[in-house]
């Protein structure tokens, strides 16, 4: 390797802090000049860098015989460096169309959950992929094309969790040469040079056109731009996330936050009013990625319709956006979810999308007390036996507690189902749960979750709501028994 080309990779991974002494590095290989000039390369500076290698290859089946070559091609490149090999099949072509995401989209999960695997059964500490400073600038321009802003400016992260890039400021004509200098060949992906896929369009004529045309340093003045704005994007990732843990609440299934505290006033300090507008969208951007995974996708004019949401729409809208994220407007709160099926298509007793439903059968020991873990909500109920004086001035049992002798097995502490209703105190008919939540204004998620207390198949408490009146302790009830809520 030239020395300037080592010292460049040695100076990119330093400044970085890519890699630590005692790292075992496995090292993504497709068989293509890239990550072949990749694995050459840390085997050149394995000593020196005090770091252990091994090769990590998925075959995503897109190209038939041709993906089973490249696949043998890597095999035959860890056998001659004696090195341990990790491969996995993953058909992205079924992945993508069961999941309903383009195949590009596919491809980089598939590979996600490959290195994560990878590192949680302690195959390696770290990954390295084989990005450079051209799939930087391919990667800004095709963001600018296809529409951005300043967070997918920044573009390639050098470092992104333990998944580091040490070749990401050296040029993909320089792999090419080191790896003709060490005659050591490669395999050519031949859907690179399909030119209807934009990220080719990029490549073989954009890029190329502004090289030659308008500036000959254009990779390196995008890399420079790309890191000003991830730079600058640490700055807004503190100042969201304070944002967001001040204003924002988990739900089942996502998240939730107030309009008021979304829309920050827009509109009532014209000064101010471009300022909140930046923040809001940044939190809408964060709160969809926490809900889709981390994953990006969602554009300009998504984020404009979920603010008109915020400032304009009445509970009950809904937006449809990527990877499956619904945003609906519930009272005076947006709330970020996971999509699933419709409340209205739900039967009865049943449940649909990724909240799950729970039972627990509850069984009262010593005095009336029971604690009952709820591991899908994070919580702990403990049914507790209060002894307070009967007098006249004491009403607090009254109104929370219950009266344990009216309890009768079988108690089940369980998830809100469509049709609940149950007796409030001083009324003469029970009311079904749905109107209590719509007249308190619980969304649709948290309802799927709510607890509930059952005995003998009535029930008898439930959150937020003084118990059933033919439950609720009264001044002559011998044994009280209230219901505390505590995190696991």
């Amino acid at each position: 390797m030239k020395p300037e080309l080592r010292l460049r990779i040695l100076d990119t991974i330093r400044q970085h802090r890519m890699l630590d002494a005692g790292d075992r590095v496995g090292v993504a290989v497709s068989g293509g000049a890239d990550s072949v000039g990749l694995l050459c390369a840390m085997d050149e500076l394995r000593d020196e860098l005090g770091i252990g290698l091994c090769v990590l290859h998925l075959n995503h089946a897109l190209r038939g015989a041709a993906s089973d070559a490249d696949e043998n091609f890597v095999a035959g490149l860890v056998r001659a460096r004696s090195l341990e090999f990790l491969s996995a099949r993953e058909n992205v072509t079924a992945m993508a169309k069961r999941n309903h995401w383009n195949l590009e989209d596919a491809g980089r999960r598939a590979r996600n959950q490959f290195f994560e695997q990878a590192m949680s059964e302690g195959r390696c500490t770290k990954v390295a992929v084989g990005h450079t400073a051209d799939d930087q600038a391919e990667t800004v321009l095709a963001r600018i094309v296809h529409g951005t802003g300043p967070r997918g400016l920044g573009g390639i992260y050098p470092v992104r969790g333990n998944v580091v890039r040490p070749l990401i400021n050296v040029r993909r004509g320089e792999i090419r040469e080191y790896l003709t200098s060490k005659r050591q060949s490669w395999r050519e992906d031949a859907t690179n040079l399909d030119t209807t896929r934009l990220r080719a369009r990029v490549r073989h004529k954009l890029l190329p056109t502004l090289e030659s045309d308008f500036n000959p340093a254009i990779v390196d003045r995008l890399a420079s731009l790309s890191a000003i704005f991830r730079d600058e994007e640490a700055f807004w990732n503190l100042l969201v996330d304070d944002r967001i843990r001040a204003l924002a609440r988990e739900i089942p299934g996502g998240y939730a936050i107030a309009v008021s505290g979304l829309l920050a006033h827009q509109g009532v300090h014209s000064s101010n009013d471009a300022a909140n507008r930046a923040i809001s969208r940044r939190v809408v951007q964060s709160l969809f990625a926490k809900v889709a995974g981390g994953s990006s996708g969602l554009e300009f004019g998504h984020v404009e319709e979920i603010l008109n949401l915020a400032a304009q729409s009445q509970s009950g809208r809904r937006l449809q956006l990527p990877h499956g994220v619904d945003v609906s407007r519930s009272f005076d709160q947006l709330e970020f979810t996971l999509r699933s099926v419709p409340e209205s298509t739900i039967a009865e007793g049943t449940f649909s999308g990724k909240l799950r439903p729970y039972e627990y059968a509850v069984a009262l020991v010593g005095r009336g007390a029971a604690s009952i873990d709820v591991p899908e909500l994070g919580l702990r109920f403990c049914l507790k036996d209060v002894d307070w004086p009967q007098t006249e001035s004491d009403t607090i049992c009254e109104t929370g507690a219950l009266d344990a002798d009216r309890l009768t097995p079988p108690l089940v502490l369980r998830n809100w189902r469509p049709g609940d209703a149950y007796r409030l105190p001083g009324k003469r008919q029970a009311q079904k749960l749905k109107r209590l939540f719509s007249d308190a204004r619980v969304g649709i998620p948290e309802r799927k979750t709510w607890p509930v207390l059952t005995s003998a198949g009535r029930i008898a408490w439930t959150r937020g709501w003084p118990p059933a009146a033919e439950f609720l302790a009264g001044k002559k009830a011998r044994r009280r028994v209230v219901v505390v809520e505590e995190k696991l």
